[in-house]
């Protein structure tokens, strides 16, 4: 069959809407009806360069629609079902046996290159081959190719059309707190970074019972939304002149939970130093590929605290997205606060939005619901 997909060649950063073949599709595969799809700021980095993933590729990885077609060897889904797309994992190695499927170790090669595990790919172009396995679903296009591992059914009363997300951004930050973090009633939270990643982390605070929930963010709108969706506080980092006394002045004797999305080490130095006893900090960002920041060590076993790295929000996704649906239609995770919508023919805008963070979370609409 054919069908529409945005394809990014070399030597530009725009995408052109061109009809692809689908070559075939194999027995745990899954051809999926793109609803809609969410921009993630991972897309942006792919779109200029920043990973140097071979192209052609269709990118895109927060797809939601409806499966179309199911592979012989599938039995989680059937067609006609309502799903939402996520990262795929190999469901057999330790970490995918321990339920820690963010941490595959095939996590690189299903979820990267835009190639099945024996490079091949789904989709050609006028005889080409084009990538189209990002994420296991290159979702920026009318159909998806999709592994059963990394396609979720969720409940049919939901707006699909919002569910993209879910699959990534929104994961990442609300495991981040509800999966990795875990605080508990009570404790306090601070949030680095106001995009959609920190706010789902905010709203999963509010879920969780976080007290206070503080947000540093330098744009004033982002900072206005931040309240919106249950921060206690927000500050503007730029006008702190010590970040860290002014985290330590606000949670009292220094946080319980810290979560930095700014990936910017002075940043995450200073939150470091605000970390209270036992406190913990996540991280699920880096400015740059080769980032580091620094810490001194006695806090660290004088007082219990811990760091780490948080990946897809340490999430089982056939788990936690239903769950985070759940509380979404509950009114309990107002994540459609976050969305800006678009056409296809406006991927290209959508995707500089996401950059000059002029949209928190662009999702851009491709099929009917």
């Amino acid at each position: 069959m054919n069908f529409t997909a945005a394809i990014l060649r070399d030597g530009t950063d725009r995408m052109s809407l061109e009809t692809v073949t689908l070559a075939d599709l194999r027995d745990d595969e899954v051809l999926v009806r793109l609803v809609a799809t969410g921009i993630c700021h991972s897309d942006v980095t792919v779109r200029d360069g920043l990973y140097p993933i071979p192209r052609p590729i269709v990118i895109g990885h927060e797809g939601s629609g409806y499966v179309e077609q199911a592979g012989a060897a599938v039995t989680k889904v059937k067609p006609g079902d309502p799903v939402v797309l996520s990262f795929a994992s190999c469901g057999a190695c330790r970490c995918c046996a321990a339920d820690a499927p963010a941490y595959c170790q095939s996590f690189m090669a299903l979820n990267i290159f835009g190639r099945r595990l024996d490079g091949s790919s789904a989709l050609r172009c006028e005889g080409e081959s084009i990538g189209g396995h990002f994420f296991s679903q290159s979702s920026f296009a009318t159909h998806s190719v999709a592994r059963e591992s990394n396609i979720v059914k969720v409940r049919a009363d939901a707006p699909l059309e919002q569910l993209g997300p879910f699959g990534c951004g929104i994961q990442t930050g609300a495991g981040a707190i509800l999966n990795a973090l875990a605080p508990k009633s009570g404790d306090s939270l601070v949030v680095l970074g106001a995009g959609a990643v920190g706010l789902s982390a905010v709203m999963a605070g509010v879920v969780t019972g976080c007290t206070p929930i503080i947000v540093s963010e330098p744009n004033a709108a982002r900072r206005a939304l931040a309240l919106e969706v249950g921060a206690t506080h927000v500050i503007n980092p730029l006008e702190i002149p010590d970040l860290t006394a002014e985290l330590i002045r606000l949670t009292g004797a220094g946080a319980d939970c810290i979560f930095d999305t700014s990936g910017i080490p002075p940043v995450i130095d200073s939150a470091i130093a605000a970390l209270g006893p036992r406190g913990k900090m996540g991280f699920v960002a880096m400015n740059k590929v080769d980032a580091r920041a620094s810490f001194a060590l006695a806090p660290f076993f004088g007082a219990g605290q811990t760091l780490r790295g948080v990946c897809e929000g340490d999430s089982v996704p056939d788990v936690f997205i239903p769950q985070l649906i759940d509380y979404f239609m509950e009114g309990r995770f107002p994540a459609d606060k976050l969305v800006t919508f678009y056409e296809f023919e406006q991927l290209n805008q959508a995707l500089d939005d996401q950059a000059s963070g002029a949209a928190v979370k662009p999702i851009v609409r491709i099929g009917a619901a």
